[in-house]
């Protein structure tokens, strides 16, 4: 231990001189065997033989330093530094070859010496470092406490890497690997063994299995889908590895691992990206998008600028939201080579002036309107201020466009705006009204509608509120027993508003496939097993995590609905529909929205109520009580 100490406490230095002595150490020993095994006895060497003992260091040490090998840790020594040594004696042994070759006439130096000399200190100077590697890095082993025994679902390019990650870092006992693949199973791979899917129950008894680490990056949603519900009653904590695209750069490592997502819960593959339906729209256009720092904008960002518009106007109230998506944007420009302007402007929805000044200079030819206020009990609660952003803020930027003769408008609504039962449903369903009546009066603007439920990770979304919750031991808060939702990733969410402002021809409502509702206490139920904890509860009073029901907030709806009228419209898209739904005429509508401004500027929280109910399908109903 004193030895090993010492070893590690030297200078970068004094550990290279260390090792070129033990190199010249090790050349010398190689020759004497060469010489002993060929001359068949103990070899003195004597004579002209001498002259090959001081030529093999005096060979080596300048190869092996010319290729790198004095700057490599011998802690972390693997399979490139071992090649690398393979590559540096084999042309040692070239030269050296060349050497005895060309003084065959030395008498007492065979000139098989030549061959033997490199293979013996090939295999002297490998495993040397192999061993140093094990020795040295032994030195942490009773230090390092282990945080669990793993078992690796997927024996291919990702599963093995991951186990490489898992033994350099030394925080989990690999117990072996899991493998549909008939071919693979019962083999080994760096001695552990892979197993079939069907011994997972009995593995996970036998071996006290706390993790099992997914690493099938290019699997389908389906089949990922149907191997998380295999395992979501064992009692193991699942994780799992990011996707191709995320691992092409490099190797696997330990920070690759990540928490699963109900995205990972999804039964269905996400959407790709049509770049011919795409093509024609944004690229080389100039885009303004509004919200442009929350999490629908930021996404929405990102998507315009891989189609490279010439300019693309970020404009948000939120400064930190605005400043951090500039410098993602810049970042992902560099990156690509991507030859986008890029325009980051504060300001409000709220303010017309600004956004007049705004789309005046800059001129946008198409305009994402993401900018809302969409938590609902807080815009229940504040209800003035929820009606000025969702459905003026719409307004003005809906006016500034017909002003400026910008071509498209697309607007980001909510499920929340069918039959609504909170103020925030019913001013995202205003907010569209506003288009629809503006876009039945004419005009240089195309407006168009696109909705859609839940989407993962949004500002307010369940999922980091459960994390959150199972990270302090609990409870997880579910507001009611049935409660249901749709859910959807924010990049598809954003891509298929992308689809449907190409597809637009003025006016439309557009739906988003959903896929199936998620029952919100299965999702906590399913959060909290694949966290390799239990849920506790009347059956279960020894579990972890409880769940706690703590009733249906103000204006919160049981079921979400897509759709106010009946038998949507397909569209070019699977996963876009088109809505058929009643609106209010312009004229009609613009009363009304006078009466809601009058009732906004009086903070008249009845009077808000009174137009909501009126303009907008199923509010009144909701209002007194009924949810839907």
């Amino acid at each position: 231990m004193r030895l090993r100490d010492s070893l590690l406490g030297l200078p970068r230095t004094g550990k290279q001189v260390t090792v070129i002595l033990l190199d010249v150490g090790l050349s010398l020993l190689a020759t004497w065997l060469a010489f002993s095994l060929r001359l068949e006895t103990l070899h003195l060497p004597s004579g002209s033989q001498l002259w090959v003992y001081l030529l093999a260091p005096a060979l080596s040490v300048p190869v092996f330093i010319r290729l790198g090998l004095y700057r490599a840790i011998f802690r972390y020594t693997g399979i490139d530094a071992l090649m690398a040594i393979a590559k540096a004696v084999t042309l040692y042994g070239l030269v050296l070859f060349a050497i005895v070759l060309w003084r065959h006439g030395l008498s007492g130096v065979p000139r098989s010496v030549g061959v033997l000399q490199p293979l013996i200190f090939l295999l002297l100077a490998g495993g040397s470092r192999a061993l140093a590697r094990f020795w040295l890095a032994s030195l942490s082993v009773g230090r390092v406490v282990q945080e669990g025994r793993v078992l690796i679902y997927g024996a291919g390019e990702a599963g093995v890497q991951t186990a490489a990650a898992i033994a350099n870092a030394r925080q989990f006992h690999l117990v072996g690997f899991l493998d549909d693949a008939p071919a693979k199973i019962g083999r080994s791979i760096n001695g552990a063994t892979v197993f079939s899917p069907s011994q997972t129950d009995a593995l996970v008894a036998r071996h006290a299995v706390s993790d099992i680490l997914l690493a099938l990056p290019s699997v389908s949603r389906d089949r990922r889908n149907a191997i998380i519900k295999s395992l979501s009653a064992l009692p193991v904590h699942v994780r799992t590895l990011p996707g191709m695209a995320d691992l092409a750069s490099g190797r696997v490592t330990l920070r690759d691992l990540k928490e699963l997502d109900v995205e990972d819960l999804l039964a269905r593959d996400p959407t790709g990206v049509d770049q011919f339906l795409l093509a024609g729209t944004i690229a080389q256009q100039v885009v303004l998008v509004t919200g442009a720092g929350g999490s629908i904008g930021s996404e929405l960002c990102r998507q315009i600028a891989l189609q490279q518009p010439t300019r693309l106007v970020l404009f948000d109230h939120n400064e930190f939201g605005l400043y951090s998506i500039q410098q993602e944007l810049l970042a992902l420009c560099k990156a690509k080579s991507l030859r986008v302007e890029l325009v980051a402007l504060l300001g409000s929805v709220r303010d017309p002036r600004r956004l007049q000044d705004v789309f005046a200079h800059y001129r946008p030819a198409w305009v994402y309107h993401a900018a809302a206020y969409k938590h609902v009990p807080l815009v229940e609660g504040n209800s003035a201020e929820g009606i000025a952003n969702n459905v003026f803020g719409t307004w003005n930027v809906a006016r500034a466009a017909l002003d400026n003769d910008a071509r498209h408008l697309v607007l980001v609504s909510t499920d929340k705006a069918v039959r609504p039962t909170n103020v925030m449903g019913a001013s995202k369903r205003m907010a569209e009204m506003v288009l629809q009546g503006l876009a039945a009066s004419g005009g240089p603007t195309r407006f168009c509608m696109v909705r859609f439920g839940n989407v993962l990770g949004s500002s307010g979304s369940v999922v980091p509120l459960f994390r959150a919750q199972l990270a302090s031991g609990g409870p997880l808060t579910v507001t009611h027993q049935d409660v249901t939702r749709y859910f959807m990733t924010i990049p598809e969410a954003a891509q298929l508003v992308l689809f449907a402002g190409a597809m637009a021809e003025g006016g439309e409502v557009f739906v988003l496939d959903m896929g199936e509702p998620v029952r919100i206490m299965d999702l906590a139920r399913r959060m909290i097993d694949l966290s390799g904890l239990r849920v506790r509860d009347e059956a279960n009073p020894e579990g972890d995590i409880a769940i706690e029901i703590t009733g249906l907030r103000p204006g919160e709806k049981l079921y979400e609905e897509l759709l106010i009228g009946n038998s949507p419209s397909p569209t070019d898209h699977p996963r876009i529909m088109k809505a058929h739904e009643e609106f209010l005429a312009w004229p009609e509508l613009d009363v009304q929205l006078a009466l809601l401004r009058d009732a906004v500027t009086r903070d008249d929280v009845d009077a808000i109520k009174s137009v909501l109910s009126t303009c907008v399908q199923g509010y009144f109903e909701s209002t007194s009580g009924k949810l839907k």
